[in-house]
């Protein structure tokens, strides 16, 4: 299996292209079809593909989590994919997918993996509500391959979310109101539970916002603001002060918005901050190389409110000069 992750460094040139590459994998048999459906994950956040370890199990653990497995010295949770989306095991997986989100690492058991896709996010589209409503409201995009199978890709922050602290009260102490009743930021994330931070975060520093679910929504959202300034004579940096946006999104992913954005003079002097679980200094580097002003990581609400009180203080004092 070393085979499919070969050369993953190679893969950071599709930044800023709108591609990405996922690994396929299975789950177990979905009871309402009686099929075994195929899932994706992007190959960035994958850092191992391995037969499973003996799982040592803990007293306490969340649903969905089976224990824990040593890696290399360091203890990695394990999580059954399967129990989230509600499929049956014929038997134990013995496939551990090892991930890495916001600095955190953690396995996903799996039945088995198939191949590495190359796409397009344009190929990836926002899955209909029947689909989103089957599987708990965990797929968010989806696309389909050549033999005709569907290919999903899960609320993998969703589920972490469920499995570990990533959305604490705790993580919210100290975020106060800002002097910026004023402001507005546009996001886009196609995480249902990253959107809920987003909206809480914004909401506690005093700042006005209009979410959109990806990259694309986004894009439409800022012309028709570019359009509705401009039939003002005014600005659209004096009536949008920021965009937020994540990485990983069906049909216009972070970096094709980010250098769209910082291409196009309509929306000169807006800066873009790239939120995304995407780790690693290659990561911001990249967003760096499309335009991106800041590199904030995802389920780190303080840092996201300090570095919006920053940009948007700088903005409004520009604004006043």
């Amino acid at each position: 299996m070393s085979e499919l992750l070969r050369n993953v460094d190679a893969r950071t040139r599709l930044a800023g292209t709108n591609k990405l590459e996922i690994l396929l994998f299975t789950l177990g048999l979905d009871a309402a079809t009686g099929r075994r459906e195929t899932f994706g994950i992007n190959v960035f956040k994958v850092r191992e593909v391995m037969r499973a370890p003996e799982i040592t199990c803990a007293p306490e653990m969340p649903d969905g989590v089976k224990g824990m497995v040593s890696q290399r010295g360091q203890l990695v949770p394990v999580i059954d994919l399967a129990h989230f989306v509600g499929f049956e095991h014929a038997q134990p997986p013995r496939i551990l997918v090892v991930t890495e989100y916001n600095g955190h690492t953690q396995g996903f058991l799996v039945e088995a993996v198939d191949r590495i896709l190359r796409l397009d996010w344009s190929a990836m589209k926002v899955p209909p509500e029947m689909l989103t409503s089957r599987h708990g409201g965990l797929v968010t995009a989806v696309t389909e391959l050549s033999d005709g199978r569907l290919v999903m890709m899960l609320d993998v922050e969703r589920i972490l979310s469920e499995t570990t602290h990533y959305d604490d009260e705790h993580l919210y102490q100290g975020i106060e109101p800002a002097d910026l009743s004023g402001c507005t930021v546009l996001f886009a994330d196609d995480s249902s539970i990253a959107r809920k931070q987003i909206e809480r975060t914004l909401s506690a520093i005093g700042v006005r916002w209009v979410g959109t679910v990806n990259g694309l929504r986004a894009w439409e959202e800022l012309e028709r603001l570019a359009e509705s300034a401009e039939a003002r004579g005014r600005r659209l940096a004096d009536m949008l002060h920021a965009v937020l946006t994540d990485i990983e999104m069906p049909e216009m992913d972070g970096f094709m918005l980010t250098r769209r954005i910082k291409s196009d003079p309509r929306f000169a002097g807006i800066p873009v901050i790239m939120h995304s679980s995407l780790s690693g200094n290659s990561n911001r580097q990249l967003g760096e190389s499309v335009g991106a002003d800041e590199y904030v990581s995802k389920f780190e609400p303080r840092q996201l409110a300090e570095t919006l009180i920053r940009l948007l203080k700088r903005q409004a004092a520009a604004s006043t000069a």
